[in-house]
């Protein structure tokens, strides 16, 4: 095993920071950044997802690092989600389902570049007006085409990235080389002009390509 991760912790609520450290850092492959070390991941935990919240993220991810981003919060619904995704957030929890495996999971998964959102969230957001998915489930099957802008592999892939698969998994479930998996996420971020992993899932959902 590695050097452990560096990650910090940002809270509005001193006893949700304490709280949040205690679930952490029982993982061994998670350590607390050192004094004067840049952290690589920064959990960030509130209790809803609004505008101030927005903004605080916005401003850990302008650090000179750029650290990756897990949002721990008690009340998230779609819309929030969307908004912390495209604010720059690389994963996507809920409180009541941030237990020190889960957390460990979704920090680990950021500092190699993957995103992770809870599956239910996901199918939420596909069902949202203007998604692929609710007009797929309602329609016949010959109205069941592919969204215009990804191709059906291209789709899969994202799919599969949203439910914080890492590379290799996507790779084995889809039978498709590691490469060729990793080729998929550059093309559609080079295409649509997107920063990572996670911004091109919150921009397929948005636009109704996934």
């Amino acid at each position: 095993m590695g050097e452990p991760v560096p990650v910090d912790v940002v809270a509005f609520d001193p006893v949700l920071e304490a709280g949040t450290k205690s679930t952490l850092f029982a993982c061994a492959e998670l350590a607390p950044a050192a004094p004067g070390r840049e952290p690589r991941v920064v959990v960030m935990t509130v209790d809803r997802v609004g505008r101030p919240e927005l903004d605080v993220l916005r401003t850990v991810r302008d650090a000179p690092s750029r650290p990756d981003v897990v949002l721990v919060a008690g009340e998230l619904e779609p819309e929030g989600a969307l908004h912390a995704i495209a604010a720059g957030a690389r994963g996507l929890l809920r409180r009541r389902e941030a237990d020190a495996a889960a957390l460990a999971r979704a920090v680990l998964a950021a500092s190699r570049g993957d995103c992770t959102l809870p599956p239910d969230l996901l199918d939420r957001l596909l069902e949202r007006p203007g998604g692929h998915g609710a007009t797929a489930a309602a329609g016949p099957a010959a109205d069941r085409r592919p969204a215009p802008g990804l191709s059906e592999r291209e789709r899969s892939v994202l799919r599969l990235v949203a439910d914080g698969h890492e590379t290799n998994e996507i790779a084995k479930q889809l039978c498709y080389s590691p490469r060729t998996v990793t080729t998929v996420v550059h093309d559609i971020t080079q295409r649509f002009r997107l920063r990572n992993r996670a911004h091109a899932v919150a921009y397929a959902l948005r636009v109704g390509l996934l």
